[in-house]
C-alpha cells in the first residue's frame, strides 16, 4: 500500500474530502484558524467521515507538508492515483471527446496549472507518460486548487502507442509546435473528437509524439519585434489552446 502523504491548501483538501473522503486519515488545523468559515467547512467534512482533527502550530504544519502555503490546514491522506488506461476506450467513443496530452511536463506547478485549466475548459481526461512527467504530488494538488481530484489523469507507458490507439478510435490528434509545418491554432477545426498535445517548454514534443500527430498547430504571437520570443510558459499556452477549443466547440453547439 502506498505511503500516506500530506496534502495542503483549502481547495485541495476540500476536493479530496469530496471526491475520496475514505482516503483521509488525519486533519491538522492551525490553532487560531478554527473560526475561519472555509476551515470550519473542512473540519465538518472531516468529522462526517470519521477523520481525526488535531490543533497544530503553524510552523508544525509547514514542517508536515513542506510548504508555508498550507492556508492553515494539512490533511494526512492516501496518495492520489492515476485513472485506469481503459477509460480512454470509453472516452474515445464519445462524439465530442476532448483529451489533453502533456508530453514531458515535469514541473509540478505547470502540471497543476494545466489540470486546473483542463477542468475549467471541459477536458474529459489528461494523458501523460509514466516517465519524464510530474507525479501527482501534494504540490500539484495545491496548485490545481482541487482539479487534480476532479480530472481523470491517465499515465501511459508508451505515449506514441496510446496516441495510435485513440486515433484508431476516431480521435483527431493535434500537436503544438513552432515549425514550418504548423498552422495557426484558430484556423484549425477543433470540434469533434480531438486530442491536443502540449510539449515541454524546452524541447517541445518528442519526435515519436510529433510523428503521431494528425496536424500541427501553433499559437500566433505578436511582439516578436520586441525580442526573440519563441515560446510561452506551457501552462499559459495550454490555457490559450483550450480556450480556443472551447470557443469553437461552444460556437458549433450554438449553431447546431
Amino acid at each position: 500500500m502506498a505511503k500516506p502523504t500530506y496534502f495542503y491548501g483549502i481547495h485541495a483538501i476540500d476536493a479530496l474530502l469530496e471526491y475520496r473522503p475514505l482516503d483521509g486519515l488525519s486533519l491538522f488545523v492551525q490553532q487560531g484558524r478554527e473560526t475561519d468559515s472555509h476551515v470550519q467547512a473542512i473540519m465538518a467534512q472531516a468529522r462526517d467521515n470519521g477523520i481525526s482533527i488535531q490543533p497544530t502550530q503553524k510552523d508544525k504544519l509547514t514542517q508536515l507538508c513542506g510548504s508555508p502555503q498550507h492556508q492553515g490546514v494539512v490533511l494526512n491522506a492516501r496518495p492520489l492515483g492515476f485513472a485506469d488506461e481503459g477509460l480512454l476506450d470509453t472516452l474515445a467513443g464519445r462524439e465530442d471527446c476532448l483529451l489533453l496530452v502533456l508530453d514531458q511536463i515535469t514541473d509540478a506547478h505547470n502540471f497543476g496549472a494545466c489540470l486546473r485549466t483542463a477542468v475549467a475548459m471541459g477536458v474529459d481526461a489528461v494523458i501523460c507518460p509514466k516517465h519524464h512527467a510530474a507525479s501527482l504530488t501534494p504540490t500539484v494538488a495545491k496548485v490545481s486548487v482541487g482539479a487534480a481530484e476532479m480530472m481523470p489523469i491517465v499515465s501511459v507507458t508508451n505515449l506514441a502507442r496510446t496516441l495510435t490507439k485513440i486515433k484508431n478510435a476516431g480521435v483527431f490528434v493535434f500537436g503544438t509546435a513552432l515549425n514550418a509545418d504548423a498552422k495557426p491554432l484558430h484556423t484549425a477545426d477543433l470540434t469533434g473528437k480531438i486530442a491536443i498535445i502540449m510539449g515541454s517548454e524546452g524541447e517541445g514534443m518528442r519526435r515519436l509524439t510529433t510523428e503521431s500527430c494528425d496536424e500541427l498547430v501553433y499559437i500566433p504571437m505578436s511582439g516578436n519585434e520586441h525580442g526573440n520570443l519563441q515560446s510561452l510558459n506551457v501552462s499559459v499556452a495550454t490555457g490559450m489552446a483550450l480556450y480556443e477549443i472551447n470557443r469553437q466547440r461552444t460556437l458549433a453547439a450554438g449553431q447546431a
